[in-house]
C-alpha cells in the first residue's frame, strides 16, 4: 500500500499523484477536463462549508467557554463579588481550578479520535457538544473549592474531544496538501474567539448582582447555552464520511473519494487498521513530534491561561479595562494566523522554517520582557509572543496528520500529539502563578528555556520526516 509519505516525496505538501482508495490511479490535474475539475472545485466548497463552516462556529464558543474562566480570575473583584472571594480560593487553588481542565484533556484526547471512528462524527460531536454545553452552565452553581474543581473536569472531559476529533474528520475528507489553510481558518476563528471572549466578560461583568447572581456565575451561565443548540445540529446536520454522505450525488461522492490516497483514513465499515498503530509507536517523529507539542504547549501557551491577570498586574489599567486589553493579542493571532495560512497554501513560505521563526520570536518576547520594566512595552511583547503562540501549532498541524497512516493510527496519533499540549494548561497556570508576579520574571525565565527545546524537537521532527520522504520515493521507485 502505497502511503502518504511516499505520495508527497517529491514536495513536502503535496500529491502528485492522488490514488483512490480501492487502489486506482486517479486522474491529474492534467489529465482531468474542465468540467471534472470544475466538480472536483464544487464538492470541496460544499465540504469546506458543511466542516470547516460548522466546525469554526462552534470552536468559537468552545474558546469562549475556556477562556473565560481566565477572564472570571478578575471580573467584579472591586465589588467584593469575585470568583475567588465567593469560594474562598487562595493563588494555589486558584492554579489548580485551572490546571484540573487540562488533566481531563491529557487523559481523554489520546483515544477519543478512536470513538469518533466507532460511533461516527455527527453522534460523537453531539455528546461532546451536549455534555459541555450542560456542563459549563452548571458550573455557575458551584459553591466551594471542591464544586468548581469538578465542574471544570467535566468541561475539559468533554471538551477534550473536540479539537483533535476535527482534524481527524477532516482527514478523511481533505488532501493533506489541502490541510493547511482549512486548519489556520479553524484554528484562528479559535484566537479570535479568545478577544471575544474579553468583550463578553466586560459586559457581562455589568451584570453583576442581576437575580442576586455575581457576574462571573452570569458569565458561566451564558456561555454554555449556544453548545446545547449547535449539538442537535450536529446530531441531524453533520456529515460522517464521503463514502455514506446523503448530502452528495453519487458522481461527487465519486470525485471525493477518487482524489483521496490510499492511506487516508476510511468511513468503510469494519476498517480498523490496527496494524498501523504498531508503526506509530516505533515512528522516533512520533516521540519528536510529542516532545515539541509540550515544550510549546508550556512555552509558548502557558501565559494564555493567565493572560487577563497578567495584563491586569501591568499596573496601568482597572480590571474591567483589563478584559478589553485581552482583545489586541487574539485579534492579532487571527490576522496573524490567517496570513501566515495563506502564504503557507501559496508556497511562499515553508512549514518548517516558519514554525522555527515563530518560536525564534516568542523568544525575542520573553527575553524583552524578562529583562524591560515599562508596561507599554511588556504589552506590545505580550501581543506579539500570543499571537505567535497562537499560530505555531496548526503550522505544523498539516506536517504531523501526513505523518500518519491508516485509520486508528491516524485517530490515535492525532489525539495523542493534541493531548500534549495540556500540559502547557496543567503547568501553565502554576508558572504563571501570582506569587511570581507582577514582573514574573521567573515564568518568563522558566517558558525561555521550554522553548529552546522546544526549537529543537521542531528540527528533529523535520529531518525525521524527509527521511521518511526520501524512503517512500526510494519504495516508489522499485516498486514501479
Amino acid at each position: 500500500m502505497t502511503s502518504i509519505k511516499g505520495e508527497l516525496a517529491a514536495t513536502a505538501h503535496d500529491l502528485p499523484v492522488p490514488t483512490s482508495r480501492d487502489g486506482e490511479t486517479s486522474l491529474s490535474d492534467e489529465e482531468l477536463g474542465g468540467s471534472h475539475r470544475a466538480l472536483e472545485k464544487q464538492v470541496v466548497r460544499k465540504v469546506d462549508l458543511w466542516l470547516v463552516g460548522f466546525y469554526s462556529l462552534v470552536y468559537i464558543f468552545r474558546v469562549i467557554d475556556s477562556a473565560n474562566y481566565s477572564n472570571a480570575a478578575i471580573i467584579n473583584i472591586e465589588n467584593g463579588t469575585g470568583i475567588k472571594k465567593q469560594l474562598n480560593l487562595n493563588p494555589a487553588q486558584w492554579a489548580w481550578t485551572l490546571s484540573i481542565f487540562s488533566y481531563s484533556y491529557l487523559f481523554f484526547e489520546p483515544t477519543n479520535t478512536v470513538l469518533l471512528k466507532g460511533l461516527k462524527p455527527s453522534r460523537w460531536m453531539f455528546i461532546l457538544i451536549l455534555f459541555w454545553g450542560v456542563s459549563a452552565s452548571s458550573s455557575s452553581a458551584v459553591q466551594d473549592f471542591k464544586g468548581i474543581m469538578c465542574a471544570r473536569f467535566a468541561i475539559g472531559l468533554a471538551e477534550a474531544g473536540f479539537f483533535p476529533a476535527v482534524l481527524y474528520h477532516m482527514a478523511f475528507w481533505y488532501k493533506p496538501s489541502e490541510l493547511p489553510q482549512r486548519i489556520a481558518i479553524f484554528y484562528s476563528v479559535g484566537q479570535l474567539s479568545n478577544a471575544l471572549s474579553g468583550l463578553l466578560a466586560y459586559a457581562i461583568g455589568f451584570m453583576d448582582g442581576l437575580g442576586h447572581l455575581a457576574g462571573w456565575r452570569w458569565l458561566f451561565l451564558l456561555e454554555g447555552l449556544p453548545a446545547i443548540f449547535l449539538a442537535f445540529f450536529a446530531l441531524f446536520g453533520l456529515p460522517d464520511y464521503p463514502e455514506t454522505c446523503r448530502m452528495l450525488s453519487d458522481e461527487e461522492r465519486d470525485v471525493l473519494i477518487g482524489r483521496l490516497g490510499t492511506s487516508a483514513p476510511t468511513g468503510k465499515s469494519g476498517n480498523w487498521d490496527f496494524k498501523y498503530v504498531k508503526k506509530l509507536f516505533k515512528d522516533p517523529s512520533f516521540y519528536s513530534f510529542t516532545i515539541y507539542w509540550i515544550c510549546h504547549g508550556i512555552g509558548g501557551f502557558g501565559v494564555g491561561y493567565a493572560l487577563p491577570t497578567v495584563i491586569y498586574q501591568l499596573g496601568f489599567t482597572t480590571t474591567s479595562n483589563s478584559q478589553l486589553m485581552n482583545i489586541p493579542p487574539y485579534v492579532t493571532s487571527f490576522l496573524f494566523l490567517n496570513t501566515v495560512g495563506y502564504f503557507l497554501h501559496k508556497r511562499v513560505i515553508r512549514p518548517w522554517t516558519t514554525a522555527v521563526a515563530i518560536e525564534s520570536t516568542i523568544i525575542i518576547c520573553y527575553i524583552i520582557l524578562f529583562t524591560v520594566s515599562n508596561a507599554v512595552v511588556k504589552y506590545i511583547c505580550l501581543i506579539v509572543a500570543v499571537a505567535c503562540a497562537g499560530s505555531a501549532y496548526p503550522v505544523i498541524w498539516p506536517e504531523r496528520i501526513r505523518a500518519l497512516e491508516g485509520t486508528v493510527a491516524s485517530g490515535i496519533g492525532i489525539g495523542w500529539t493534541n493531548a500534549m499540549a495540556q500540559f502547557g494548561g496543567i503547568v501553565g497556570p502554576h508558572v504563571y502563578n501570582t506569587v511570581f508576579g507582577p514582573s514574573y520574571r521567573v515564568s518568563y525565565g522558566v517558558c525561555l528555556a521550554f522553548l529552546v527545546v522546544g526549537i529543537t524537537a521542531i528540527l528533529c521532527s523535520w529531518g525525521l520526516v524527509r527521511r521518511k520522504d526520501r524512503r517512500g520515493t526510494e519504495d516508489i521507485v522499485q516498486h514501479d
